[in-house]
């Protein structure tokens, strides 16, 4: 019986080593590099990207027009793409659609300006 405890022991131990042995960095990290802990991990991936107006922020209004919007499953309800885009300094949000790549789709203004905007499944938001 200990004979088998050991084995199972030792193969334990072996299989808990070559996990360790993939999870090791290699190579020098960028020297501006944060942590996992400070950038959010995994998370940072699906986090919305920062290519939207900042209603705070006047000389951020025409970035939005760069995002890359990515098709995907879109869970956004219409309610929350509106409030979204209303965030992001558009008003008059209006004819909101979701296309068939999941791309919530509309008018609205931006400075007095019409313009088309669109949300897509990760909250990124675009205008043209």
């Amino acid at each position: 019986m200990q004979r088998q405890l050991a084995t199972l022991a030792f193969v334990a131990f072996l299989g808990s080593s070559a996990a360790y042995a993939q999870t090791t960095v290699t190579g020098k990290p960028a020297p501006d590099a944060e942590t996992s802990a400070k950038s959010g991990g995994q998370e940072s991936l699906t986090r919305p990207n920062t290519d939207k107006p900042d209603a705070n922020n006047p000389a951020t209004t025409h970035t939005a027009t760069s995002a890359n919007l990515e098709e995907g499953a879109n869970s956004f309800t219409e309610g929350q793409t509106r409030s979204r885009l209303e965030q992001a300094g558009y008003k008059d949000v209006k004819d909101l659609k979701k296309d068939d790549k999941g791309i919530w789709r509309g008018a609205a203004s931006l400075n007095g300006k019409p313009v088309t905007v669109g949300v897509d499944f990760k909250g990124n938001v675009a205008a043209k």
